[in-house]
């Protein structure tokens, strides 16, 4: 177990549900080993996709209200949640997104940030990631020492290898023991569940931490890209190594 000396994980994503469909396992694990988590989403969800503004209000107050039950399930401490357009990131100014993800670096002092890949389909995930890595870059006092990248179903394979760089992992998380509570957790998101064999089914999600695992050696895992891991002066590699 860790102490509250540590400094807290930070995973920014784009909308309510990436948080689980891209680490929930392992936010659920942190979470056991004593981490303190953070999960800032950057917009409500739901506007590109309704046809009125009243349809719109209740969606996104279901998903907002499904937020706070996922963070619980997972085992979440703080929820930070913005209003950014959903599906439209690209039409904001980009300085202003990674002054939101600035802002939330300095509140938090986290070391380490789970977000999107940048070579996702979902043009919110990319413009995300592009901010989080702007709003992390290693330069003054920057607690942030690793960046990790993860995948969503139904949105990073779907690029097929169109959108760059593809989404190939090489850090795996061990989640057999929080696999169920991921899965829990996404049953929270009941209007964006779908039915098997969309990927975002819990059919699908369980067989694809499976796949993810088989990759390992591992029964269950969640899969990331490492973007940036800094190793500062007097951590002891024990500590790193298995």
């Amino acid at each position: 177990m860790v102490t509250v000396m540590h400094k807290c994980i930070l995973a920014i994503v784009a909308h309510p549900d990436d948080e689980v469909l891209g680490c929930g396992g392992t936010l659920a694990r942190l979470a056991d080993e004593g981490w303190p988590l953070v999960a800032a989403v950057l917009s409500a969800g739901a506007t590109s996709r309704l046809p009125g503004r009243e349809e719109e209000r209740r969606q996104q107050a279901a998903l907002k209200d499904a937020l706070g039950q996922a963070a619980c399930i997972l085992g979440v401490k703080e929820v930070r949640q913005f209003d950014f357009p959903d599906n439209a990131f690209d039409s904001v100014p980009l300085l202003e997104i990674v002054r939101v993800v600035e802002t939330l670096v300095q509140e938090c002092c986290p070391s380490v940030v789970f977000t999107h890949h940048s070579g996702d389909l979902n043009v919110d995930h990319c413009v995300t990631a592009r901010a989080v890595l702007t709003a992390t870059r290693p330069q003054g006092r920057n607690p942030v020492r690793t960046v990790l990248s993860f995948e969503v179903p139904s949105s990073t394979e779907w690029s097929f290898g169109g959108v760059l760089p593809a989404f190939t992992p090489n850090v795996f998380f061990d989640v057999t023991a929080t696999l169920e509570r991921k899965l829990a957790a996404m049953e929270a998101y009941a209007q964006e569940g779908r039915p098997f064999p969309h990927p975002r089914s819990l059919e699908a999600l369980r067989m694809l931490s499976g796949v993810r695992g088989s990759a390992c050696g591992l029964q269950a895992a969640e899969a990331f890209m490492l973007v940036r891991h800094v190793v500062g002066a007097g951590v002891c590699l024990g500590n790193l190594l298995p």
